[in-house]
């Protein structure tokens, strides 16, 4: 989207002097994606990549915490993927405030921060009402989803809390992180692309203009196996491959975080760490949209 690639006013850049941000983000959606959730985790690490896996609290599968554990003493990163993945969350602002109350309990036995809903479906201003530093349900550019009004910008942003809404915590507002590249399930399910070089080539302009690609990739409808993927199923390789073109094409230039504020902060100096979360945070509470 034309503007979308303009870098925001008083922007700090990304820790280290990295050119751009890469946000590798998982939704596991059924019993089907978390069997494959290990399998997807030693992939990245063998490649050098981290991670964010969001899981359904109350979907068709129980999520271990001995996977949730592994998964962050690797250090991933473990978000909530709405409540029952059922489009409901947001039928009404009643209904919302009471699987709200359940979410927070998730949040916190969980001990995570993340967030994004079913269906990429969002009010921005409900969230509020829960216990999250940063929301993942929105996108630069996204005619493909229920909700298809995208937020034109490859950057994050924040999203002040209003006095008069429904919030019971203190935060100040959280941080919105939209995804910028297609996803994995547009392209290879709904289009049936045979290569990556749609990914590849928004991932090269949004590198070129500093942004941040954050892509999502469900681990349901990747095929680890050899033989001839299921029907919504498309191979791992078309993932691996696009991890192994990142690396190869922008070695030592990237920065890979995951989506937490704290994890999104972390820098090899613990001064240069601590400057640029002063700075990202004073730019982030302007950066309203």
């Amino acid at each position: 989207m034309p503007g979308s690639e303009r870098p925001p006013e008083n922007w700090p850049g990304w820790p280290e002097g990295k050119k751009f941000a890469l946000i590798l983000t998982h939704d596991v959606e059924e019993q089907i994606g978390l069997d494959k959730c290990r399998e997807l985790m030693r992939l990245e690490r063998k490649l050098g990549f981290r991670s964010s896996f969001n899981f359904i609290p109350e979907g068709d599968y129980t999520v271990p915490r001995k996977l949730r554990d592994e998964l962050t003493q690797n250090g991933f990163e473990v978000g909530i993927h709405d409540l029952k993945h059922d489009g409901r969350l947001f039928a009404s602002r009643r209904e919302f405030s009471q699987r709200a109350t359940r979410i927070n309990r998730y949040l916190a036995e969980w001990q995570v921060v993340g967030f994004r809903s079913a269906f990429m479906l969002h009010k921005l201003d409900w969230l509020h009402e829960l216990n999250i530093q940063y929301d993942t349900s929105t996108f630069d550019t996204d005619p493909f989803e229920p909700q298809p009004e995208g937020r034109h910008t490859v950057f994050p942003f924040w999203i002040p809390r209003a006095i008069t809404n429904h919030a019971s915590n203190s935060r100040s507002g959280y941080v919105e992180l939209p995804y910028t590249l297609p996803q994995d399930s547009t392209l290879f399910l709904l289009f049936r692309e045979p290569t990556i070089d749609i990914w590849c080539k928004k991932l090269d302009w949004i590198a070129k203009h500093g942004g941040m690609a954050l892509v999502n990739v469900h681990p349901d409808y990747l095929s680890f196996d050899r033989t001839v993927p299921k029907r919504r199923e498309y191979p791992f390789v078309y993932y691996k491959s696009f991890l192994e073109y990142v690396s190869r094409t922008y070695q030592g230039v990237f920065w890979n975080a995951t989506p937490r504020l704290p994890q999104l902060a972390k820098s090899r100096s613990p001064h240069q760490s601590r400057l640029w979360i002063s700075q990202f945070s004073e730019w982030v509470h302007k950066r309203v949209i």
